[in-house]
């Protein structure tokens, strides 16, 4: 109880001021750019980061970290500093992590964490040319815009501003741009991962600051909310697999395979697993839904207060989001059966993505799927899809959180800061393996509906770019120095 206390103790810093946010438009910031050559130079490196095609498919890590390693010694970089790493036999792969060594060796090193590898996109599914760069109507589009490229650009530019500035760190400060983050097969190495298992010296760290944060674009621009990703879900998948002699396909069985793997998967579709809440949820609930002013926002406060409310509990977990966040979820995301349009189906999967809460196990999940389905010739197995390690929330510390709003209240005035679950995972899942408490950054936010992020035309505005841009600046030079 009292290690509840504690954390709840430091959740109540809330972080929040009460002066009235200054809408910006999303012009502004590209008006601004000719008049701030910092922002040109940046925008220079964004665009060649975008523009170097990082899929796992046909892109190249090593090219677009080898870009990276060249204007980091131009700006005055030594090869010292500098490592361009290449796993064995992963000649595409490749990353690169910038030690730049603190005056103060004593002090806690300070991790800036960013995948550069991106998702895949098919120039015959967007309206634009996804590996393209392109300003319109006050935003960015272009595959990695947004996920991670806009990080993993402004992290280098802070290194570089560094550098031009005559800025000495009194921690040392390291920068990892890594590949694979967006793997989800076995044919795919994840580079944080190859780091902590092969070179851990180079990633080791007080804490790290990584993707994940955010925020939500407010309905008159900018952004409504600051978000700092403190915990996370661990994904795990299983297949559900049904075989049968099968036979010719004129002579119909009650057994057939697809039909009994039907029924699993109905089964499956209402099973919900229970509420399971911890301090960071809860420290969500309360401070997301004080800034409601409406029933929905009174049931969040309330559920966070008590976990057993059934009644707060139906109306928050109504909203999908917020479900997701609250409890352990399994979808079904894959299918596969049969081996001839005339002949009875032999084996029927599908694959099923679940997503753990934090405290549950990949055990417990499977056998919550094999109760749920209760048919013993659907075998509930494992699948082969490369798995993170089981997420582990960083704590929610007063001298990490407090920083982050009180530079956030100079950027965003009015604009709540509040420590978020994740629904999804991030290469903090590996920092994990080395104690390394990892936060995910408010600063670049986004609109989920329209963002495009794995998905089609990918985007993010101009003005939570290079508005975030200086605020993640500011952060990272606040602890760079303290």
């Amino acid at each position: 109880m009292n290690r509840k206390h504690d954390w709840m103790k430091c959740i109540s810093l809330r972080i929040m001021v009460t002066a009235a946010m200054a809408f910006q438009p999303l012009a502004a910031a590209a008006q601004e750019t000719a008049s701030r050559p910092d922002r040109a130079a940046f925008l220079d490196l964004y665009k060649e980061l975008v523009e170097t095609n990082t899929t796992s498919s046909v892109g190249d890590c090593t090219k677009a970290a080898g870009q990276i390693a060249a204007r980091l010694r131009s700006a005055g970089f030594a090869d010292r500093d500098l490592t361009l790493y290449v796993p064995p036999d992963r000649p595409r792969d490749g990353g690169l992590v910038v030690t730049w060594p603190g005056s103060n060796a004593k002090a806690p090193a300070m991790l800036l964490l960013a995948h550069i590898d991106v998702v895949e996109a098919k120039r015959e599914d967007w309206v634009r040319e996804p590996f393209k760069l392109i300003e319109e109507g006050g935003y960015f589009y272009a595959r990695g815009a947004s996920d991670d490229k806009a990080q993993a650009a402004i992290f280098s530019d802070t290194l570089i501003r560094w550098k031009q500035k005559g800025v000495q760190p009194r921690r040392t400060v390291k920068l990892a741009l890594t590949c694979g983050e967006e793997g989800t097969n076995e044919r795919v190495l994840n580079g944080a991962g190859w780091l902590v298992d092969n070179r851990p010296e180079l990633m080791k760290a007080g804490f790290a600051f990584n993707e994940g944060g955010g925020g939500r674009t407010a309905p008159g621009g900018g952004p409504d909310t600051l978000g700092v990703q403190v915990a996370q879900k661990s994904p795990r998948n299983f297949v559900l697999e049904v075989t049968n002699p099968g036979g010719h396909s004129s002579q119909p069985r009650p057994d057939n395979a697809i039909y009994r793997l039907a029924a699993a998967l109905t089964k499956l579709s209402t099973l919900q697993f229970p509420l399971h809440l911890n301090p960071v949820s809860q420290a969500f609930l309360a401070q997301a839904g004080a800034l409601r002013k409406d029933e929905f926002g009174a049931a969040m406060v309330r559920l966070a207060k008590d976990p057993g409310d059934a009644a707060a509990a139906g109306i928050v977990t109504s909203d999908l989001s917020l479900n997701a966040i609250l409890r352990t979820t399994c979808v079904a995301t894959l299918a596969q059966a049969g081996h001839a349009a005339n002949a009875l189906p032999q084996r029927a999967t599908a694959g099923i993505n679940c997503r753990i809460a934090p405290g549950e196990t990949a055990d417990q999940t499977r056998a919550a799927i094999e109760k749920a389905i209760a048919d013993p010739e659907v075998k509930v197995l494992r699948s082969a899809i490369q798995e993170r390690p089981v997420a582990e929330a960083a704590p929610l510390d007063p001298a990490i959180l407090k920083p982050i709003a009180t530079i956030g209240a100079k950027h965003f005035p009015g604009v709540p800061v509040i420590p978020t679950q994740s629904t999804g995972a991030t290469d903090a899942t590996y920092l994990s393996k080395l104690g390394i408490p990892t936060y995910g950054i408010p600063g670049l936010w986004n609109d989920p509906a329209t963002a495009g992020t794995h998905g089609l035309n990918e985007r993010i505005s101009a003005d939570a770019l290079y508005r975030g841009r200086d605020y993640i600046y500011d952060l990272v030079t606040y602890f760079a120095l303290h």
